[in-house]
């Protein structure tokens, strides 16, 4: 097998590819065919091209975008090693646990990178994928992207801090409403509530998107980064603590009875019963 570049990420097993132009580092999810679905191996491989990126002295700015029709429709089901065991409900909620911890950790090497990272979202952004855009430090959607955190409908609660940062950019009723209903919003209310800062024809994404991410790269690296520093330190405040509960409840969730009924009955394409255990 030929690792591709360097990154121990096996020929024809990508899930996130990497170029650079210019001072724009694209990363671009590039499982079309399974609209982007997000796994434990996209995880590892957003982490080790983040560290690529963070250490390469000729990157400035990093575009986020995808191959298709969607951003990413969420978790793919269909992954192998979708599912953690344990011999015992406790150890499996143990290792759960960590699982999603590992998982904020990769997500924080990119959402905490010197370089701004600009998402460019079109069609289905949903569960993980609405998540992996908003550790963006900006959002601009085509008029035809969706976006919705549904892991409540299926038993689970979100496990990623997608819902903390909606509280951050949108406010606390927001991020409640939206988590708590797991109702799809158009790209037009998402730029009403700050999630999106420009909304584009579908058409112009990739050239409005290349073009900020090329107005930012056009600007002193050390002014740049040291603006989204101070930002974030004051944004995310409160996110560290807030993350390990997020952790500890989306462990408690996923080895639950609920789960389990929740998608069954999603595959089932019938409502769920939930009840509480």
């Amino acid at each position: 097998m030929i690792d591709t570049i360097g990154t121990g990420v096996a020929e024809g097993e990508e899930r996130i590819r990497l170029e650079t132009e210019d001072g724009i580092a694209v990363l671009t999810l590039c499982r079309p065919d399974r609209l982007n679905g997000w796994s434990w191996e996209s995880t590892r491989q957003l982490g080790l091209l983040a560290d690529r990126i963070r250490f390469d002295p000729g990157v400035r700015v990093v575009l986020l975008r995808a191959e298709g029709r969607a951003f990413c429709a969420g978790i793919d089901v269909k992954a192998p090693g979708g599912a953690i065991t344990g011999a015992t409900p406790a150890e499996r909620t143990r290792n759960y646990y960590e699982g999603i911890r590992w998982v904020h950790e990769r997500f924080a090497v990119l959402s905490r990178l010197p370089q701004p990272v600009v998402a460019a979202v079109q069609g289905y952004c949903l569960g993980f994928g609405f998540e992996l855009a908003l550790m963006a430090d900006l959002r601009i959607a085509a008029e035809d992207a969706v976006f919705a955190l549904p892991e409540a409908q299926l038993g689970v609660a979100v496990d990623a801090g997608g819902d903390l940062r909606i509280a951050r950019e949108a406010g606390a009723g927001w991020a409640k409403f939206l988590a708590l209903t797991g109702r799809r919003i158009d790209a037009g209310t998402a730029h009403r509530l700050n999630l999106v800062q420009l909304l584009v024809a579908p058409a112009e994404l990739d050239r409005t998107a290349r073009a900020v991410a090329a107005e930012i790269a056009a600007n002193a690296p050390l002014a740049v980064q040291g603006v989204k520093r101070a930002i974030d330190a004051y944004a995310d405040a409160a996110l560290a603590p807030a993350l390990d509960r997020v952790a500890m409840t989306a462990a408690l969730t996923l080895t639950s009875e609920d789960c389990r009924e929740g998608y069954t009955a999603k595959a089932a394409r019938r409502p769920p019963h939930f009840s509480g255990g």
